[in-house]
């Protein structure tokens, strides 16, 4: 039997949001989910929560980590640190998708080759004025 299809652990019927947010994975630490909870960085049902907030199964948790907002619905309760893949069975990641970020190549030189000379200016001005402007129109 793998561990995708293992039954669940079973659960009280609500827990802490900070104990559940660390059960499930996503905080390292309880205290890292309890501090998030007291900065305000966790929301239960679009309301702030502290870390002693009860979830419960249907409940929609906010969470801003890492400058990552995620969405959450709490499909199971658990109050156990379990496997990645059984944790990740005890929520409904409903997370925006990030839009992509615009990024432009950097333009290095040579260490120790000092300061840009006049043409070496010019050239690097005409391949970042290109970038900016992106590819020409037909």
């Amino acid at each position: 039997m793998n561990e995708s299809s293992a039954p669940l652990p079973s659960g009280p019927e609500s827990t802490r949001v900070d104990r559940w947010l660390w059960a499930v994975r996503v905080t390292k630490t309880r205290s890292d989910a309890a501090q998030a909870c007291r900065g305000g960085h966790v929301r239960v049902n679009d309301r702030p929560a502290k870390p002693a907030t009860a979830v419960k199964a249907g409940d929609k948790v906010r969470v801003r980590l890492h400058g990552v907002t995620r969405v959450l619905d709490v499909s199971h309760v658990i109050v156990k640190r379990v496997g990645a893949q059984i944790a990740a069975r005890c929520y409904v990641d409903n997370t925006p998708a990030q839009p992509p970020q615009a990024t432009m190549p950097v333009i290095r030189r040579d260490r120790g080759a000092g300061r840009p000379t006049k043409r070496d200016r010019r050239l690097l001005d005409r391949v970042r004025n290109d970038l900016h402007q992106g590819p020409p129109l037909p």
